[in-house]
């Protein structure tokens, strides 16, 4: 009974947290909320302590007046109502300073006494309510956020407030047209809509001044320099004008100039922030705490830079996994969607490899492999970021245009203000403004990175990561895609269906000894190899691995070979069977000849059909070339409903066939595992690297797919082709723009208010063009 009125529940948790907001008198929590709240996990008997350890919360905390400031950020906000519970419910907790909750970001700001209460009562009491935290990812760099976004938010406010008062005074002046009104009362709107003038262009304009003074020390002039000059020349002008009397004062575009450039730049900035976003959905994707077992088997909470390799974890249904590791005691269910874009859940057995920030769907133990830096969310986060930072060419060229057109406007605008000087002086001034604020380059600047981060920030979200510059431009030319076969078009996860060997050897010991050499290789075909039971293997002794061949090693004295058949008969002191014919075996031998043969199969991936139907609906003709025996490659081939095929291809050959291609005029694109397909990846046009953990060192890409699905590729290529579409759109744009602009404020048909207001209007266009590239792409 809530309220003397029965309610039904999902679940216990629900229930009481349903029962604490009534008994608080925060009722009217449910008739502000526009969406359901998520539901309340059950207590697993968490109580929270971790959060009160002194290695947790000073490196993401600060000391203030009373206390310490922290702040948390959590994903189960649903609407504004969430953040006025969660601010209500934390300010009633005694020793509570202030609390602010974002509904937008997801952010909890919480100003507390730990005198009075522990941090670890007030997240224990948002957990009651169905609002799980993390951590923000340190104090220091949220209250540099906080800090920049308050004070754009002051600046916009000034000039805002300043441009309106501005142009209410210049609308009286404007009015005036009969020139009727008393001398002391224009001079008396002039001097008001000065002393308004003035905070609104040296305060809220501080950021373009600085800019301006930063390019002239460094003798590159761009858009600052621009943007400041126009203002200051408006405002010093409008100062001449107002002391010695004269006809026209231009206060008004001073601070509409600078009121619209503020909010079009934060716009931008926010723009930028909605196309990276996939770093801070990476960065959130890190649990503040673990439960870790102790050396008596218990469970303690730990800090999760406490964390070792080798240390045991138990992860609860929902939880994030703290930490790269192998999977233990039974099969789970992890959520990968934001690694790989994938929003299936992956099952996984034990002795399977789990990812941090995968989501477990299941209770599970992990043995850490890999902490920190080194874990495979980690390299992600720094490959989004390599790639939203890259500049292409394209971007590049635009931007030293930008700064050759600043020096040319400069000699423009000297020869247009002589022009007037000589034929109407009284608007020299007002039609040098209007032209210096028309013509600002700011579209021409922005037309390729609004559409080039947009496109990185859409690709990062399918699971695709451009590595280098050029390649999203390469690959909107793609044209022929070559297919490596193993790994890549198969699906992976290769099995041995049958061993069959020869003399004293049995095939318990031809599978160890397998197992011992190929456990040191990256090859997707390795994994066939592995063994699940708990068998120690042998060590591995000069172990080397011979591309498109096999791998070479001494276990337990002998020197072993596995691979190729000839490869493999090569070790052979009498070369026996080395006119054996190529079949589909991985042969295994050492030097008194060959030990065994295992047939191996590999199921094409599921989506590997759709996939290459998708790719020959753009135009692109695809083909496969494996190293893999020849019926086997065919066969592989026609279920596909791939033609071109090619067997037994080195990654020599493999060069050769992309190089080939290349000389009748294609645009090749490789996609490969990335482990023995350096030469061609590196020679190909573009090429992808399939991401499965190894892919991420893999430098030769241009791309990596850490999604596991094929169907990136086509997604990927219709997103490039989409991105230079909108590239050249906006560029069209903002030379057109310019083209049509410039006379007219050369001309004295452009105002200066009504110049800022285009340029304005043109800055946001592109960048609104280029966030088009957001939207999802079909296969």
């Amino acid at each position: 009974m809530i309220d003397g009125v029965a309610r039904a529940f999902c679940c216990t948790g629900c229930s009481a947290a349903s029962r604490w907001i009534c008994d608080a008198s925060l009722g009217d929590y449910y008739a502000l909320r526009s969406a359901a709240a998520a539901r309340v996990a059950p207590d697993d008997g968490d109580d929270h302590a971790a959060w009160d350890r002194a290695e947790l919360i000073d490196p993401h905390s600060m000391a203030i007046d009373g206390g310490r400031q922290i702040t948390l950020v959590t994903d189960a906000m649903r609407c504004a109502a969430c953040a006025w519970l969660i601010d209500r419910a934390l300010m009633r907790e005694a020793g509570v300073i202030d609390a602010s909750a974002n509904a937008v970001t997801g952010r909890i700001r919480i100003a507390w006494n730990p005198q009075r209460v522990p941090l670890s009562r007030l997240v224990a009491r948002l957990a009651s309510l169905g609002y799980r935290v993390y951590l923000a990812g340190g104090e220091a760099r949220e209250r540099a956020r906080r800090q920049a976004r308050n004070t754009w938010l002051l600046r916009v406010g000034v000039a805002g407030l300043g441009a309106m008062q501005a142009m209410m005074f210049a609308e009286a002046l404007y009015l005036d047209t009969a020139q009727q009104m008393p001398l002391a009362t224009r001079d008396f709107f002039r001097w008001i809509t000065f002393l308004v003038s003035t905070p609104v262009v040296f305060y809220a304009g501080w950021p373009f001044l600085a800019g301006m003074a930063r390019e002239l020390r460094h003798r590159a002039p761009g858009m600052d320099t621009l943007i400041a000059g126009s203002t200051l020349i408006a405002y010093g002008a409008s100062l001449i004008e107002t002391l010695r009397g004269g006809p026209h004062v231009w206060f008004d575009a001073a601070v509409m100039f600078v009121f619209l450039l503020l909010i079009a730049r934060g716009m931008e900035q926010g723009a930028r922030a909605l196309a990276s976003a996939r770093i801070d959905a990476l960065a959130r994707a890190r649990p503040a705490l673990v439960s870790r077992e102790n050396a008596a088997g218990a469970c303690e909470r730990v800090a999760l830079d406490a964390l070792h390799v080798d240390d045991v974890v138990r992860i609860a249904a929902g939880d994030a996994v703290p930490a790269d590791g192998v999977l233990l005691d039974a099969d789970a269910a992890f959520d990968e969607a934001l690694l790989t874009g994938e929003s299936t859940p992956v099952r996984h057995r034990p002795g399977d490899a789990v990812l941090a920030g995968s989501v477990c769907r299941d209770p599970a133990r992990v043995r850490v492999t890999h902490v920190g830096a080194d874990t495979w969310l980690s390299q992600l986060a720094r490959l989004v970021e390599q790639a939203q930072a890259s500049r292409p060419a394209l971007a590049r060229v635009a931007e030293r245009v930008s700064a050759w057109f600043v020096v040319v406007l400069a000699l423009i605008t000297a020869l247009v203000y002589f022009w007037w000087r000589q034929h109407d002086p009284s608007r020299a001034v007002e039609v040098v403004i209007a032209l210096l604020v028309v013509s600002c380059p700011c579209a021409l600047s922005l037309a390729i990175p609004a559409a080039l981060g947009a496109a990185h920030g859409a690709l990062a979200r399918l699971g695709v990561l451009a590595l280098q510059p050029e390649a999203l431009a390469a690959l909107a030319r793609v044209d022929r895609i070559v297919f490596d076969k193993t790994g890549t078009l198969g699906d992976g996860a290769p099995v041995v269906v049958d061993c069959e060997t020869f003399g004293p050897f049995d095939a318990a010991t031809a599978r160890r000894t397998a197992a011992a050499l190929e456990a040191g290789s990256r090859h997707p075909l390795a994994r066939a190899f592995a063994l699940r039971d708990s068998v120690a293997l042998a060590p591995v002794h000069a172990l080397r691995e011979v591309a498109g061949e096999g791998i070479e090693g001494t276990v337990d004295g002998v020197r072993w070979r596995i691979g190729r058949f000839g490869f493999v008969a090569g070790l052979s002191v009498d070369g026996r069977h080395a006119d054996a014919p190529d079949d589909r075996a991985v042969w295994l031998g050492n030097g008194d000849g060959l030990a065994a043969r295992f047939t191996v199969r590999e199921q094409p991936r599921q989506d590997a059909a759709e996939a290459i139907a998708a790719l020959r609906a753009r135009g692109v003709v695809v083909e496969l070339c494996s190293g893999d025996a020849a019926d086997a490659v065919t066969e592989f081939a026609h279920r596909l409903g791939i033609d071109d095929s090619s067997a037994r291809c080195s990654p020599a050959d493999k060069l050769a066939r992309v190089r080939a291609l290349q000389a009748r005029g294609h645009v090749v694109a490789m996609v490969g595992d990335g482990i023995n397909d350096a030469p061609v990846l590196a020679g190909a046009d573009v090429s992808f690297a399939m991401g499965n953990g190894a892919a991420l060192a893999h430098a030769a890409a241009d791309f990596v797919i850490t999604a596991p699905s094929l169907l990136r590729l086509p997604q990927g290529i219709a997103l490039a082709r989409r991105t230079c579409a909108v590239v050249r759109q906006n560029l069209a744009w903002a030379v057109g723009y310019n083209i049509v602009a410039l006379p007219l404020a050369a001309t004295g048909h452009v105002t200066p208010w009504l110049a800022a207001l285009g340029m304005a209007a043109s800055s946001l266009l592109v960048t609104g063009n280029g966030l088009r590239l957001l939207r999802p792409v079909a296969p």
